[in-house]
């Protein structure tokens, strides 16, 4: 399960520089040492240790750790399961709890980085500095998308980190974390980066750095050092079964954190773009029926009526390759790339329509932080049922009376789904759309589909737009023998 090492995160790459220069110092040099074959941190830790502070957390009731909305039966149920902050011992329970977290001073006035949700809910946050000194911080505000607070203390003339380029880091190389696990103060663990630009469920706002740097509950909030001793990372959240650690964390890249910090420094809360586009990972299947020479980009479902990108001409059945100048190798690019911009920037994109690469430039709005709208489900009484198709579909007409319900000027319904079918189509979907080897059909009638059906060879890929409920989204499967 994840656990927060007190909770954790979220959204895309962005440039340290937006948080501008006062808040970053120069360049260091390397602290960390190799001494007969083994690295050696003691002068990163002496130079960097007084810049990590412990975070004593108040709270008038504990709260339940945040956890993903998954059923206990998913197998990532375990997985990111959340731990809050470490209780300290002895502290009272009820009516009044206290934790900690770790956190690290970003400027010499005072100002410091932790998690948000080491300070979420908190009646009173209190910073403990190495030399001892304790100051009851201000939240300046915090970003639960990408779990970034941003405190401040009346202090001057502090030690400060250095910020890092976690773009130049490298699988394989030795990163350090200096934090509070369990509640021991600047406690140094190291380990090597085993991964970066992690995708984890309901995180797909930030690319997260994986390490096996031991990291336990505390340590949320405290630094990701590599070996110059510059900050690369925020130590946010671990896999674990029993509450410690086995082995898997992960970290915020400071790229990503400094951007929501630059933003809750100027105006206290992170606002983020959106383009109005609902999309999905383009398999290697749907790559094919598109005419694509390879699974990459975002297949766009759907594009919000009178939204930015449908004004700026995207349509459902794009594919977004190219955004902001960045390529877009998987769904997840896209959103991190849009969200890192403001409200009123342009982004040109450059998208796959109907075998050809198009560029187009779309003005950004703001992203709301709206709950997700309930799913109504559309069950139209069928026609008499047709054999199935190639693609193992029963097909008929939508009714008038059906397309008045489904707001829809078109569509065929999928009334059976023989049982040989590998893909995600179900009865009383709506096939809006028919793509193959490039080629887009209109679904106007199921005569129609099958027809466009009869021309393709067996084993051909191709991907359906479908309308379920009140979403659409596209499916890819293959061709089956024989014929309507």
């Amino acid at each position: 399960m994840l656990h927060p090492s007190s909770r954790p995160v979220a959204v895309l790459a962005f440039a340290a520089a937006a948080l501008a220069a006062p808040l970053a110092s120069p360049p260091a040099a390397a602290q960390g040492r190799v001494v007969n074959g083994l690295p050696d941190f003691t002068e990163l830790y002496e130079k960097q240790s007084p810049a990590v502070v412990s975070i004593d957390v108040t709270q008038r009731a504990r709260r339940a750790p945040a956890t993903p909305d998954l059923s206990e039966d998913d197998p990532f149920y375990e997985f990111f399961r959340r731990f809050g902050p470490i209780p300290r011992r002895g502290a009272p329970r009820d009516p009044e709890a206290q934790a900690t977290g770790s956190g690290f001073i970003l400027a010499g006035d005072g100002f410091i980085v932790t998690n948000a949700h080491v300070v979420d809910g908190a009646d009173e946050v209190k910073v403990r500095l190495s030399d001892r000194r304790e100051f009851v911080a201000k939240v300046i505000g915090a970003d639960k998308r990408t779990d970034v607070a941003l405190l401040k203390i009346d202090a001057k003339e502090l030690p400060r980190v250095t910020i890092g380029d976690p773009d130049k880091l490298k699988v394989g190389e030795w990163v350090v974390a200096i934090g509070k696990p369990f509640g021991l103060e600047n406690t140094m663990t190291a380990g090597i980066v085993s991964a970066k630009g992690r995708d984890l469920p309901q995180e797909n706002l930030v690319p997260f750095i994986q390490t096996d740097v031991a990291i336990n509950p505390g340590n949320s909030g405290g630094p990701l050092f590599n070996l110059k001793g510059e900050v690369i990372g925020i130590n946010s959240m671990i896999y674990s079964r029993t509450g410690g650690y086995m082995g898997l964390a992960f970290a915020i890249p400071i790229d990503v954190a400094m951007n929501s910090v630059s933003q809750l420094k100027d105006k206290g809360k992170v606002t983020r773009g959106r383009i109005g586009v609902t999309i999905q990972e383009v398999s290697k299947e749907a790559a094919e029926a598109f005419g694509l020479k390879g699974p990459s980009g975002a297949l766009v479902n759907s594009v919000e009526r009178g939204g930015p990108a449908e004004k700026a001409g995207v349509a459902a059945g794009d594919i977004i390759l190219k955004a902001d100048g960045r390529d877009v190798k998987s769904s997840n690019d896209l959103p991190r790339i849009i969200t890192a911009l403001r409200p009123g920037q342009t982004v040109r994109l450059v998208v796959w329509r109907k075998g050809a690469q198009k560029e187009m430039t779309v003005t950004v709005a703001e992203l709301r932080e709206d709950a997700p709208q309930g799913q109504r489900r559309t069950e139209p009484a069928p026609k008499e049922k047709a054999k199935p198709n190639r693609m193992g579909l029963v097909l008929s007409d939508l009714t008038e009376e059906q397309k008045r319900e489904l707001d829809l000027k078109a569509g065929v319904l999928v009334e059976d789904v023989a049982p040989s079918v590998r893909g995600n189509v179900q009865p009383g979907d709506v096939i809006l759309e028919i793509v193959s080897k490039g080629v887009t059909s209109d679904t106007k009638s199921a005569a129609q589909v099958n027809e466009f059906l009869s021309k393709l060879e067996s084993g051909a890929a191709v991907t359906l737009r479908l309308q379920r409920g009140a979403n659409q989204f596209y499916a890819t499967i293959r061709l089956q023998n024989g014929s309507n």
